[in-house]
């Protein structure tokens, strides 16, 4: 299972995630922005904005706020063009860090991202030390909790998912990004729900810290997540199965 899935299960069991669901919906909507801006308002023939669409209603967002969001993107309501920018960097234990971020400011962006790595015990990384170790996937986890895994893995596979997990109470179902739409569509129609759905950066290769240091990084990647211009944190981070986070 990836760190990424892991600690997103554990933060969904602690109701963060909803805590945090506005600021969700700010970030997706900034992707279906790009997405309708540079391949058009139709999720027809915009595979991007299919995608990110997709994982906009896995969030649950209203229907309403996609479509404002598209035709702000297309230009038909006004909006902000966004730059995207992608920095690689070194976190406490060595972990690797790709964070995706979207602006209208990059100056602001970049500094903010340095201070935030400077505080975490951080540093950015020269282009391409930390990113030659990521593959792109299509990642969609789910509580294993009232869940036939057997069903869902059947399902996940004949669907075209290359591998289905269930560690730590986490299903974890990988897939090529090309396949994301029909096997989580797939699922979805099964009638499973999932914690979380997205296209992200993942490691083969990771690093397992103690527990102390596990939580240095994590807290260093929820910090990085809660700025407002950055989208996503891909981290090379195993959380360990008996991983605490301390209150």
């Amino acid at each position: 299972m990836s760190g990424h899935s892991k600690w997103a299960s554990i933060k969904h069991k602690k109701g963060a995630l909803d805590a945090k669901r506005g600021k969700l919906f700010t970030k997706i909507i900034k992707e279906i922005n790009v997405a309708a801006r540079m391949g058009g308002g139709d999720i027809e023939t915009n595979a991007a904005l299919r995608t990110v669409v997709l994982k906009a209603k896995a969030a649950n967002m209203p229907k309403d706020n996609i479509d404002k969001a598209i035709k702000k993107g297309t230009g038909d309501l006004d909006g902000v063009d966004y730059i995207e920018l992608q920095y690689e960097a070194y976190a406490p234990g060595g972990v690797g860090l790709l964070i995706s971020t979207l602006t209208d400011n990059k100056n602001r962006t970049a500094a903010d991202v340095r201070s935030i790595l400077s505080k975490g015990g951080g540093s950015l990384a020269t282009t391409g030390a930390v990113s030659y170790q990521f593959t792109r996937k299509g990642i969609i986890a789910y509580s294993a909790e009232d869940i036939d895994f057997d069903a869902l893995f059947e399902i996940a596979l004949e669907a075209g998912a290359e591998d289905v997990t269930n560690e730590d109470g986490t299903i974890e179902v990988v897939t090529d990004p090309a396949d994301f739409e029909a096997v989580l569509t797939a699922l979805q129609e099964a009638g499973f729900e999932q914690l979380s759905a997205e296209i992200t950066m993942v490691s083969d290769n990771t690093v397992t810290l103690d527990n102390e240091h596990t939580a240095k990084v994590l807290r260093l990647i929820d910090r990085l997540e809660d700025n407002d211009d950055v989208q996503d944190v891909a981290s090379n981070l195993e959380v360990p199965a008996d991983f605490e986070m301390e209150e």
